[in-house]
């Protein structure tokens, strides 16, 4: 999946994560954890003679570089679905392998919030899938509303558009631990600008992108593809929406798989302060088995040495930005904590570019490491056709380049974490987070608060921190990986004994996520489930 990087003051280390970010600095009735969900279902939707015409839609299915493309209508307020103000979805499915043993449509979500699950098929996502479960579902995704492909699509302006209002003097580096009143007036104007940028284009369709009117996509989705019951795996931001999607719709769930759990009961601080010293424990973990995993091409040849390496680095470049080669642009410590960070997904995959990248800097060179931290950057190093996210996959189908989307997750992964969770209005409750965040986890602890603070004036949503209530909800499986820093260990944990239930597997590994990455055991168990409803038995660890 790709992650979103934000330039200037917010660095956000939720990187198509953090599906309910939750911030307390001071705790009041509003964010109690034990608050019932506002929007549970109290009558059957797809009763509701507004809602009739969206329930009873016939998807029509076309060719699409190799897969099969359609698009799903739904209302954008379900408050008002009679208003005629709608979104239309984007859908992608890989058809089942065995029609004769087909079981129906096994839906999948990313993560992100904001990544999209049709490029994400088109990517050749469907390989994380195994042979088993391809054979008895149609593989199917979607862009959900606001994101990528669908229509409206979330549009905060150009990508830079916060910088476009800097003077032209001003090359100073942006602190990612703003101590002085001066630097934190600049990270709240940062924040307000990008707030202003979203509302000016668009603020009609920002109130309705949040995660309670995706779950209900999900059921509109659902009955236009022919099935009584929902079949889900949701991946990181996907656990989330999944978990949503069970509260509002117990009656209607056939299998749940939730792998990188979010904990949808934790405030925002606690989570924000989890997850930064999580990362940081990701970084140690790279200085300790780097040399096991790419051998001779770390930065250094001992732990202790990478991790100076590491740290000589955030100095260097909190003052003295390194250059990247065939642009104008530096390197500071936010493109840095980003790179470094995005590595933490995929060790097996991404350790050894960002040993490569650090070695690189070392010598002052930081172009490797942008493209790390920004793999759509411009360099005079990186303009070939296949180092492009839009290029296709080798030996695919090249219309599903031609298709493919404008990515905007970068601010779709703000716009629905804002919304979906309540945030202080109140600059003095991230400033006094902060501070403890530099104590437990340094730049990257700040680094995770300062990205929360775009959240301040952003539309409010309904949700609230919760524990789940989901009464008749069948068995749910939740996936935990030891060393996942991005969704801890921990939340899946939380979340197995919140719902009624609900089943933990638990993968010993680092990175982000384990079906699709991991092994078999997790493999095979996530088949039986998804397939025969097979139950995973309490304490299964692999």
């Amino acid at each position: 999946m790709k992650y979103p990087t934000i330039k200037r003051g917010s660095l956000i280390l939720a990187l198509a994560v953090l599906g309910a970010t939750t911030l307390a600095g001071c705790h009041d009735a509003a964010e109690d954890t034990h608050a019932q969900p506002t929007a549970a279902a109290t009558a059957d939707p797809a009763e509701r003679s507004a809602l009739q015409a969206f329930y009873q839609q016939k998807l029509t299915w076309t060719p699409c570089g190799g897969l099969q493309c359609a698009t799903l209508t739904v209302p954008m307020d379900y408050a008002h679905p009679e208003n005629g103000q709608t979104f239309t979805l984007r859908l992608a499915r890989e058809a089942a392998a065995d029609p004769v043993q087909r079981i129906g449509s096994l839906v999948f979500n990313p993560g992100g919030p904001g990544s999209s699950g049709v490029d994400q098929l088109k990517d050749g996502g469907v390989s994380s899938f195994s042979e088993r479960t391809r054979a008895r579902f149609d593989i199917v995704s979607l862009d959900p509303r606001g994101v990528a492909g669908s229509k409206p699509a979330i549009d905060c302006g150009p990508s830079d558009a916060t910088d476009q209002d800097q003077p032209a003097s001003d090359d100073t580096p942006t602190s990612v631990y703003p101590t002085t009143d001066a630097e934190r007036n600049a990270a709240l104007a940062d924040a307000a600008r990008q707030v202003a940028a979203c509302k000016a284009h668009s603020g009609a369709i920002l109130p309705h992108v949040g995660t309670l009117d995706a779950a209900r996509d999900l059921d509109v989705l659902r009955a236009a593809l022919g099935d009584e019951k929902l079949s889900y795996l949701g991946w990181s931001y996907g656990t989330y929406l999944g978990t949503v999607y069970g509260e509002l719709f117990p009656h209607r769930v056939r299998a749940l798989v939730l792998d990188g759990a979010m904990d949808p009961s934790l405030t925002w601080s606690e989570q924000t302060l989890q997850q930064g010293k999580a990362f940081q424990k990701s970084v140690d973990d790279y200085a300790q088995q780097c040399a096991t995993v790419v051998h001779d091409a770390c930065p250094a040849t001992t732990p202790d040495g990478i991790r100076k390496v590491i740290t000589d680095l955030y100095a260097r470049t909190s003052k003295h930005p390194l250059r990247i080669k065939g642009t104008d642009e530096r390197l500071d410590q936010n493109l840095l904590l980003t790179a470094i960070t995005t590595s933490m997904y995929t060790p097996e995959a991404q350790w050894q570019d960002l040993s490569e990248a650090l070695r690189a800097a070392r010598n002052g060179d930081g172009t490797k490491l942008a493209e790390l931290a920004s793999p759509g950057i411009s360099t005079q190093d990186s303009n070939s056709d296949s180092n492009s996210d839009d290029s296709p996959d080798a030996g695919s189908d090249p219309s599903a380049s031609a298709e493919q989307a404008p990515d905007n997750s970068s601010v779709a992964i703000t716009a629905v974490n804002c919304l979906d969770q309540p945030h202080p209005r109140d600059p003095q409750p991230y400033w006094d987070l902060l501070e403890r965040a530099h104590k437990e986890a340094g730049a990257i602890g700040t680094s995770t608060v300062l990205a929360e603070l775009t959240c301040k004036d952003w539309p409010a949503g309904q949700q609230q921190p919760h524990r789940v209530h989901a009464d008749g909800l069948p068995p749910v499986l939740v996936v935990g990986t030891t060393g996942d820093p991005a969704t801890l260990y921990p939340w899946a944990q939380s979340l197995a004994t919140q719902l009624p239930g609900g089943m933990l597997l638990t993968y010993k590994g680092l990175g982000h996520t384990a079906y699709g990455r991991s092994n078999a055991c997790v493999t095979d168990a996530v088949d039986a489930y998804l397939t025969d409803l097979k139950p995973v038995p309490s304490g299964t660890t692999c």
